[in-house]
């Protein structure tokens, strides 16, 4: 009887490792030859926010863990002295401008009326000493008056002939207005000083640290009242969109994936759900399988890094988070990068 007993429980026992067989292979899975699948984990970019001048930090509009958008102001620096500098630039501007402006301008009316007036007395100095030496040579050579006299009126003749070129040069000057030389110069020293006023206008702008793009802070180095110079990082932001899958393809399958290729990328976090990609980068050289990525009797095999883009538009892929990626073999052309949703 107990014979028997053990027969039926082996035969049932049979019977059932016998169903679990078919049931595994029946319900097995199998390999779809037109898709590549391939495991990693998730990588985020990061980026050292800093500002490009040196001063005084003002303000810090953020704080860890915050989420901001590209172009978000994230802090500030004391802008005063950037301001002065501005201020004193913007003088100096308006000032050369007049400079210029009076040059273009040329000589006024009033200023060319007197230079006239002035050809016209040193003029009639000139008849006048003439005159007189005209006078003294007679009476010299009656002997009336002594010769210095006449020297006298010879050098005053002299004189007067001298005043009226000067004058006749000065209301040349005048009618011309000023050199060519001169407004060129005064040209160059203006667009110098615009230069600088536009120098210390974007040093003033660079006091305020923007987002460079869309992200979350991940670390806050510094704070008000800190001294920062453009080496000295504020934030470290974590740009998750997109993010990027590190993987690693075996060297049999390198042939089979371009980059620009569509991807999939499926996480156990969100089971049904599959996020979109695409294959940003293949490494140009082979290395060994690190141990936490393949089993022990992989490693030794040589495979190509791979990043593999996602979109996560709700920032659900967080850092380090294993996923799957499935990459398909047919009907899979390569694209731009702009061309992927969410390629940037």
């Amino acid at each position: 009887m107990a014979s028997k007993k053990k027969r039926l429980l082996l035969l049932l026992l049979l019977l059932v490792t016998g169903a679990g067989v078919a049931y595994w292979w029946t319900h097995r899975p199998v390999a779809n030859p037109h898709t590549l699948t391939i495991y990693g984990n998730i990588d985020i970019r990061q980026v050292q926010a800093a500002f490009n001048d040196s001063g005084r930090v003002q303000r810090l509009l953020v704080q860890e863990g915050d989420r901001v958008r590209r172009g978000q102001l994230l802090a500030e620096l004391d802008p005063v002295r950037f301001q002065d500098a501005v201020d004193r630039d913007q003088a100096t501007v308006a000032a050369q401008e007049q400079v210029l402006a009076r040059l273009l301008a040329g000589s006024r009316p009033e200023e060319i009326a007197e230079a006239r007036a002035q050809v016209a007395a040193a003029r009639a100095t000139l008849e006048n000493a003439e005159v007189t030496w005209r006078r003294q040579k007679a009476l010299a050579a009656e002997q009336y008056v002594p010769k210095q006299s006449l020297d006298n009126a010879a050098a005053a003749l002299k004189t007067a002939r001298a005043d009226l070129d000067r004058s006749q040069q000065a209301l040349a000057l005048a009618v011309k207005g000023p050199r060519k030389e001169d407004i060129a110069a005064a040209r160059a020293q203006l667009q110098a000083d615009r230069a600088a006023l536009a120098l210390a206008e974007r040093e003033l702008r660079d006091t305020k640290l923007y987002a460079p793009e869309d992200g979350v802070v991940q670390d806050r180095i510094v704070e008000p009242g800190d001294m920062v110079s453009p080496a000295t990082p504020v934030f470290t932001l974590a740009l998750d969109n997109p993010v990027w899958v590190r993987a690693y393809l075996p060297e049999t399958a390198l042939g089979k994936v371009r980059l620009g290729m569509r991807a999939q990328i499926i996480s156990d976090s969100f089971p049904g759900k599959r996020f979109a990609g695409w294959v940003g980068f293949i490494s140009p050289t082979a290395e060994f399988t690190p141990k936490t990525v393949q089993t022990a009797e992989l490693r030794t095999e040589l495979v190509y890094r791979v990043r593999v883009y996602a979109c996560n538009p709700q920032h659900e892929l967080r850092l380090g988070m294993p996923v799957t990626v499935q990459i398909p073999l047919q009907n899979n052309q390569p694209q731009a990068r702009s061309e992927h949703p969410c390629g940037h």
